[in-house]
């Protein structure tokens, strides 16, 4: 997933380096997320941060072998270099964030968005190398740190997404102060999407089931809708990019500071 229009106040990590990883087991845990929890010592020289960390993840293409093309640190010069490896060789790239990391147990879940199908070839090939693989299989990432940054100061807080910031979501609810406040919406395509997620007290989690709406269009709709708290507040919003843009415009003419508001399009809905 493309990630556009991130906070000029993300927190990148103090040293990320390359980190090779291997699967340690997959299931299906809707019908639209693949959760694939990977492992190995190498996690130990991932930091967690908490809230929406997110990393780069490299996937090998035509053998293991592919994932030595990866440079070890993505500057724009290596970046460059790296797509100038033939695509029968280069590694998928794609940007995801931490659902649940057991630093003892050397575990890291993250869920893939399935849209598609892996056999008529509809699916992308992320979603499509989630339901395919298997234990031991090998993966490196990147970590890229956390978009979430807001004054320390403030508790109230706006949440918004549709599914592909499902994961982001529920490590930000996880990490906020116990005495946060607030409204989290997150958009889903199916009931089934529901995950259970861990909240502070005071900050109200609603589900919203797209049903025949475009992507974020259900979510951008009913944030707008929601009264404006009292005093300063922190929005956070990604998903298909026009739920962001849109909502990060809402929120800025109606007079939320531009720092108090962080918006990333995550990907970008086809056309038809």
């Amino acid at each position: 997933m493309a990630r556009q229009n991130m906070s000029k106040t993300a927190v990148k990590p103090a040293g990320a380096e390359l980190v090779t990883l291997r699967v340690v087991r997959s299931e299906r845990i809707s019908p639209h997320f693949a959760r694939v929890t990977l492992g190995g010592e190498d996690l130990g020289r991932f930091t967690p941060m908490g809230f929406d960390q997110w990393f780069r993840l490299f996937l090998p293409v035509g053998g293991d072998d592919s994932l030595s093309r990866v440079p070890a640190r993505l500057t724009t010069m290596s970046y460059l270099k790296f797509l100038t490896v033939a695509k029968t060789e280069r590694p998928v790239l794609r940007n995801y964030s931490v659902r649940a990391l057991r630093p003892a147990e050397r575990e890291l879940d993250v869920d893939f968005v399935l849209h598609g199908s892996p056999e008529d070839g509809s699916a992308g090939p992320a979603a499509t190398w989630a339901q395919a693989c298997s234990p031991g299989d090998p993966v490196a990432l990147l970590d890229e740190g956390i978009g979430f940054n807001p004054d320390s100061s403030i508790r109230e807080f706006r949440l918004v997404t549709d599914e592909s910031g499902l994961p982001a979501v529920a490590g930000i609810l996880r990490s906020l102060p116990e005495d946060a406040r607030g409204h989290a919406l997150v958009e889903v395509p199916d009931e089934a999407d529901r995950q259970e997620l861990t909240a502070p007290e005071g900050v109200t989690v609603e589900w919203l089931v797209r049903d025949g709406d475009a992507p974020g269009a259900l979510a951008l709709r009913t944030a707008t809708g929601l009264p404006r708290p009292d005093g300063r507040f922190y929005g956070w919003v990604v998903g298909e990019s026009a739920l962001p843009t849109g909502l990060r415009r809402h929120w800025v003419t109606s007079g939320v500071p531009k720092d108090d508001v962080m918006f990333c399009g995550y990907w970008k809905a086809a056309k038809h």
